[in-house]
């Protein structure tokens, strides 16, 4: 892109969000935008049920391989939420399930009781979802939107930026789009211990959603400059369902 075309295109979207909206509407109509591109949020509210395989690979610094996970999703959202992801690890399945109300675990024909353990397969169950269903997972009540303009990611890629803040104590998000399709380009995150930058490289389209398809995650510095690629992501067999 031209130094001309980006003057042009930062000129446009500064008229197209306004200094007369609040950054939290102009991260509103952001949103809006990109759910549109990404199939629709009229839509995504018909859905009842999805599934899909997640294939995960972990790196360690130095570039070796950590571990290796595939995974089946499943999720319904009618008439509560509820899911089951499952999973083989050495020959011994795994099975977490959430019913709406409790959190199940088994590791082949043994159920896992503790509260503990429990407790953190549903924190992973929870993310496993939210990292799936973007954009329109942004819309959820307690959800704190901030359009904070456009960035140049590291790769070179002009993006709009919108700020997600879920409270004093939680995680802080930045999420970026593309400013001419509005498609989510990837996602910052800056958590307690480290920070991720997250590529989408590609999506996966059924029934008109464009869909996670590969992801790259890296640590990144404070500047948002890598340190190294921490994981790889695949999602793939998508089957969707909708309310009759």
């Amino acid at each position: 892109m031209s130094k001309l075309t980006r003057l042009l295109l930062g000129l446009a979207l500064m008229l197209q969000f306004s200094c007369s909206k609040s950054p939290e509407e102009q991260a509103q109509v952001l949103l809006q935008k990109s759910m549109e591109a990404h199939g629709g949020a009229e839509k995504w509210s018909t859905i009842s049920s999805l599934k899909f395989r997640k294939w995960t690979r972990l790196f360690q610094e130095d570039g070796t391989v950590e571990s290796e996970l595939d995974q089946w999703h499943e999720f319904r959202f009618k008439p509560f939420f509820e899911g089951k992801i499952t999973w083989t690890k050495d020959s011994i399945s795994h099975v977490s399930t959430w019913d709406g109300s409790q959190m199940r675990y088994f590791m082949g024909d043994n159920e896992v009781k503790n509260e503990g353990f429990l407790a953190s397969k549903k924190k992973d169950f929870d993310a496993a979802f939210y990292t799936f269903a973007q954009p329109w997972k942004l819309l959820d009540e307690g959800t704190m939107l901030s359009y904070e303009g456009q960035k140049t990611l590291e790769n070179g890629k002009l993006v709009e930026v919108i700020r997600v803040d879920y409270g004093p104590e939680a995680d802080t998000w930045w999420y970026y789009f593309d400013p001419k399709t509005f498609l989510m380009v990837g996602n910052e995150i800056q958590l307690k211990d480290h920070r991720s930058l997250v590529y989408n490289l590609g999506f996966e389209v059924k029934e008109g959603f464009k869909l996670h398809g590969k992801r790259e995650s890296f640590r990144v510095n404070e500047q948002g400059e890598k340190l190294f690629l921490r994981a790889e992501y695949i999602y793939s067999n998508y089957e969707i369902e909708f309310e009759n």
